[in-house]
């Protein structure tokens, strides 16, 4: 599909656009959806608690938070052997500027 160049550029610059591209595709699968939106209400739970919520492997659950993590959604602080996920607030800040930019 041919689309008019004006169409298509947005007032973000490509690496801002990269970056929103990945945010949004790390949102796209309703696993990780689900783990966003019980992060909402369950901040600082480790893996386990998402594994306990949702009806997929401890091995999945690890997989879908690193790309929720790689795509900056999240992130994870390190306490002895377990890690205490949160949403990244300034991260999700950034993508909400963003968004109100494009739409």
């Amino acid at each position: 599909m041919n689309f008019p160049e004006s169409c298509c550029t947005l007032a973000i610059s490509g690496a801002e656009q990269e970056r929103l591209v990945v945010m949004f595709k790390a949102l796209g699968n309703p696993v990780r959806f689900a783990i966003m939106q019980f992060l909402v209400t369950h901040p600082g739970c480790i893996t386990g608690d998402i594994v306990d919520y949702l009806p997929i492997a401890q091995a999945t659950v690890s997989q879908h938070l690193k790309v929720l993590r790689d795509a900056g959604w999240i992130e994870g602080i390190v306490s002895g052997p377990a890690t205490h996920y949160c949403l990244h607030n300034e991260n999700i800040a950034w993508f909400r500027q963003m968004v109100g930019t494009i739409f």
